[in-house]
């Protein structure tokens, strides 16, 4: 499909910058055949008793860091672990760094370049594992998307604004999002009104902020992000689906690994690995049967994704809908409850 359909255009001012306080007290638009406005604490009486809710534990890593090379200032976001002490960075001015050129991050931290491809680089640090790890706390910046400006170095606010309560995972370089909203009060609420919830794990990559470059979907190549879905978590899931309860994705990020996981019949199955899954509108859905999720970046995959779920035409004037009644948008925004569309 052309790229071009997925574009809209979005007033700077409805960029969120901070959460909303309290978290639950984020609007929440739900799309179906018609439109209505509510709050994400209406979720409770909004789901139905059985609902399962599925949630992403993973924890995002200071993943952002600023060093020097000489006289001059590196600022690199991590993306991937390749090895152990080694890692797949994006690169302002990428161009100018070459392998073997030293970076130093702190007195005791220091990355050596061994590779180079357009704005990516890999780094091989003088440290691993946990000790890399507590390097990482003392001199990384949470990697907020490029469209939250922040002083270089960060804001520690956002050490726990960019963090779900489900974070337990540490591997994600970006957050999923959609998870921000939800609060032990409204987990709380969840539970008295019968709704059930469960976390799997996919570490999210620096690749969902990119935009998508070509004129065609399918020119467009995805970053892979490592998941895990044990076994009980699949087989809870078979259940609710057997007794005929809905799954819902809380998130993108919940979505793809489901989705990844799934067969052709929709049966769960125990997962660990990469997913590249691309959705685009024409993808059979198999695994979810809503989807509560963030607005999302014009032009990019995960736009993309909502429109091949709700309906391309449906999540336009969902969008037109929310700009017009002055909705925030992205990783601290608002929100969305999807029902799917009709299949094409």
């Amino acid at each position: 499909m052309r790229v071009d359909l997925f574009d809209f255009a979005l007033p700077r001012e409805l960029i969120a910058d901070r959460p909303a306080e309290p978290r639950e007290a984020a609007r929440l638009l739900v799309v179906g055949k018609t439109l209505e406005d509510r709050h994400v604490r209406d979720l409770p009486r909004l789901l139905r008793p059985g609902d399962l809710l599925v949630f992403n534990d993973t924890k995002v890593i200071p993943a952002r860091l600023v060093g020097r090379r000489g006289e001059a200032t590196v600022e690199i976001t991590l993306h991937k672990e390749a090895a152990p002490g080694a890692w797949r960075a994006f690169a302002k001015n990428a161009r100018r760094l070459r392998p073997g050129d030293r970076i130093a991050f702190g007195p005791d931290l220091e990355g050596e370049v061994a590779a180079r491809e357009g704005g990516e680089i890999e780094l091989r640090f003088n440290l691993a594992g946990p000790a890399f790890r507590a390097a990482l706390e003392r001199y990384g910046a949470m990697p907020l998307p490029p469209y939250i400006a922040r002083p270089r170095g960060g804001d520690p606010r956002d050490r726990s604004d960019y963090q779900t309560i489900f974070a337990a995972k540490e591997g994600a370089v970006a957050a999923p999002t959609a998870g921000l909203h939800f609060t032990p009060a409204l987990l709380e609420a969840f539970a008295a009104s019968g709704i059930e919830w469960l976390t799997l794990t996919l570490h999210v990559g620096a690749g969902t902020f990119l935009p998508v470059k070509v004129e065609d979907t399918e020119q467009h190549v995805m970053h892979a992000e490592t998941g895990f879905l044990d076994e009980a978590t699949a087989d809870r899931l078979n259940a609710a689906r057997a007794a005929g309860r809905r799954i819902i994705a809380v998130g993108t990020t919940a979505l793809r690994l489901l989705e990844s996981a799934a067969d052709e019949s929709g049966r769960i199955r125990p997962f660990a690995g990469e997913t590249r899954l691309f959705i685009t509108p024409g993808y059979r859905f198999k695994a979810v049967d809503r989807l509560f999720t963030n607005f999302h970046l014009p032009r990019s995959t995960l736009f993309m994704l909502v429109a091949a779920f709700a309906g391309l035409e449906r999540i336009k004037k969902a969008y037109a809908h929310a700009i017009e009644a002055r909705y925030r948008f992205f990783s601290y925004g608002d929100a969305c409850l999807l029902e799917p569309g009709e299949p094409t």
